[in-house]
């Protein structure tokens, strides 16, 4: 013997769960969201009625992981994928940023280049040309050390020649 209300609460749970299997599959076959919310509302249903029936969420869950063909019949997207396709955004993503430094670096040192250049507190623009006039007078000041230096040993021989002289000249005669 059964009881009627038993029987209704039965009846009851088990259109709910044909609401939700209907749902899932709807959802799978359009591509929308399957999380147990999306599902739970869609079904008219509460989500711990999703909680409650194990071999629903685990339905549920298995057909969120199932690749589901494209709107347009492209590919098939996994979960997989998507994450493939979310590795690679934020590696470009990662690039792209390194890459907005290295050019925020380098703008930043032209206008400061720019800037000092301006205010005349840079470098004259001719620095080639100032270089070389630099390494010829180097060169002039070494040969005119040299010079400097030849004629201080000619002097200093001169020297000693005029002392040597002026001693002789000095020195009484000898006798015979």
């Amino acid at each position: 013997m059964t009881i009627p209300m038993n029987d209704g609460r039965q009846a009851d749970t088990e259109r709910r769960r044909t609401r939700v299997k209907t749902a899932i599959t709807k959802a799978q076959r359009e591509a929308t969201a399957l999380t147990a919310s999306a599902i739970a509302r869609a079904a008219g249903v509460d989500r711990t009625f999703l909680y409650r029936h194990r071999d629903l969420l685990d339905a549920l869950h298995t057909a969120a992981h199932e690749p589901t063909a494209a709107p347009a019949g492209g590919p098939a997207v996994t979960r997989a994928s998507l994450q493939a396709d979310l590795a690679n955004a934020n590696a470009r993503s990662a690039r792209l940023a390194a890459l907005v430094r290295q050019l925020e670096k380098r703008l930043s040192q032209t206008l400061g280049e720019a800037a000092w250049a301006e205010a005349g507190l840079g470098a004259p623009a001719d620095i080639d040309q100032l270089q070389r006039r630099i390494t010829l007078l180097e060169q002039q000041h070494a040969d005119t050390r040299g010079q400097l230096q030849e004629r201080t040993n000619e002097l200093e021989a001169a020297r000693a020649a005029n002392r040597e002289l002026t001693r002789a000249l000095n020195q009484p005669p000898s006798k015979p």
